[in-house]
């Protein structure tokens, strides 16, 4: 059988057992009305600023319009929100307020961007209603929500299956299921969940899974529970690649640290992201480079969301310069103007290096990724230079001219410039960031506006960036004062 055809790219098609593949590997750019969307949807795609598709909305909108199943493959941030979105905001019947759309998540972080980025989409879908299901929340507001008839249900997976088997979660009239970041799912421990979930929905739903990556438990929930899916897989251009400077570092297991300390005292950086392929890892590091007085914190799968927001929160704006992450925890991670990236261990799979190291270098600047490797022989680092196309060469390091461990931590401790500061309120508080800052630096506050860096503010909570000798006192401020003639709770957080 012959691949869906897509308007636009060139494409290159091979064998899937579980249906037609369509390979993308160059792009030409098309306009969004070749896609057979509404008009309705095409003014409001216009409307959030978006000129032309991107390849993977390109090639999954009209297979998903004609109601197929896919499996559309992506690195994360290339739009699969709106691939799947733009879809089932064309099929939905607003009349009808049953559940017709299912989006599962990893995180409930994934399930809120979604959420907002779904409400952003249906502009023009007057009573269009969706649910946030997802654990760590009241579970009665959202039976209420469902109690009164919503369209779109978007959730994490053991919430979803709780709602399910107590029978909260009407699927009777669901058109569609989408598993968003399928991989990362099933890398935390949700197979069982899907596996459940998906067996108790109707059977002749639509099912989409989008995914970073097409490891074995992807392909067998394919096999399992779609129909003749179409697989769409969209390879990073070599370009994209291009302002990425990678190098390699020969490395025996036990010399990591050290040399991890090597690199990050030769390579000046405001913010680094280290990646490891193991929680007892991302532990060990963590601990000997904080206990050595570096600026540094973890992201891992054993982190609680509320922790999570904080740790990236903490990163983006500064407060924090040295990340250690897994894969798992580190997806969707987007940090502006990332310096470094280094693979203190090197991923099986090719498309994760890639992942990984595609974290630096954006919107046109540069960026230098550095992997420390088993040497010229490490086949993982010939898979890497194979798939971004580009020779990966060998640092230099003469042993006798390289420092101690020692001598080198003591040469990069140092704590960061700013400090972080939560706030107990935000969006639904009606907070901006400009109320933020009048309540450090005007009339009552003492802060110059030099001394506040980044402020993000969420649903119920903000985080604020600000120099941190004056730390203490601007959390003494906030305490005392009041933000839109409210007071909130102001805790320093590092």
């Amino acid at each position: 059988m012959e691949p869906q055809t897509v308007v636009g790219p060139i494409l290159i098609h091979g064998g899937a057992r579980h249906g037609p593949a369509v390979r993308y590997g160059s792009w030409v750019s098309i306009p969004f009305k070749a896609l057979n969307l509404s008009p309705e949807l095409l003014d409001v795609v216009a409307q959030l600023g978006y000129e032309s598709p991107s390849p993977i909305q390109a090639a999954a909108i009209p297979i998903l319009l004609d109601g197929n199943d896919v499996i559309g493959q992506s690195q994360t941030g290339s739009g699969k929100t709106a691939a799947f979105g733009l879809p089932i905001l064309q099929r939905v019947d607003l009349q009808k307020r049953q559940v017709q759309a299912l989006v599962l998540c990893p995180t409930r972080e994934l399930s809120a961007q979604v959420a907002r980025e779904m409400r952003k989409l249906a502009r023009a879908h007057a009573g269009l209603s969706v649910v946030e299901l997802v654990g760590g929340a009241p579970s009665r507001p959202q039976r209420d929500a469902m109690e009164r008839g919503v369209h779109l249900a978007i959730g994490t997976p053991g919430r979803v299956l709780d709602h399910l088997e107590r029978g909260f979660l009407d699927v009777s009239d669901l058109r569609t299921v989408v598993l968003d970041e399928a991989d990362r799912m099933l890398d935390m421990g949700f197979g069982d969940e899907v596996t459940r979930i998906l067996s108790l929905l109707p059977d002749d739903r639509q099912t989409a899974l989008f995914s970073a990556t097409f490891p074995p438990t992807i392909e067998s929930i394919s096999l399992k529970h779609q129909r003749n899916a179409h697989r769409i897989t969209v390879e990073t251009p070599e370009d994209e690649l291009d302002n990425i400077q990678q190098l390699q570092l020969e490395t025996g297991p036990k010399e990591r640290v050290h040399a991890l300390a090597w690199l990050l005292q030769q390579n000046p950086h405001e913010s680094a992201l280290v990646f490891c392929n193991f929680k007892a890892t991302v532990a060990d590091v963590v601990d000997r480079l904080a206990a050595a007085g570096l600026s540094v914190d973890r992201l891992d799968g054993d982190l609680d969301q509320f922790h999570r927001d904080q740790v990236l929160a903490r990163f983006r704006n500064g407060s924090v310069r040295i990340l250690v992450a897994t894969d798992v925890a580190g997806r969707g991670l987007d940090v502006k103007d990332l310096d470094l990236v280094i693979n203190l261990e090197l991923p099986d799979q090719p498309e994760i290096y890639v992942h990984r190291i595609g974290r630096t270098g954006r919107a046109g600047k540069k960026g230098l990724a550095i992997s420390l490797s088993r040497g010229p022989d490490d086949a993982r680092m010939k898979s890497a230079s194979e798939v971004t196309g580009q020779r990966i060469p060998f640092i230099d390091r003469s042993d006798e001219l390289t420092p101690g461990l020692h001598a080198i931590l003591r040469d990069l401790a140092a704590p960061a410039e700013m400090a972080t500061i939560l706030i107990s309120g935000g969006r639904k508080d009606r907070i901006r960031p400009g109320d933020i800052v009048g309540a450090l630096t005007g009339k009552a506050g003492n802060l110059s506006g030099g001394q506040v860096g980044k402020i993000e503010v969420q649903d119920r909570l903000s985080y604020v960036a600000v120099s941190r000798p004056a730390a203490r006192a601007a959390t003494q401020q906030l305490n005392a004062g009041r933000i839109k003639n409210k007071r909130f709770r102001a805790t320093l957080v590092g």
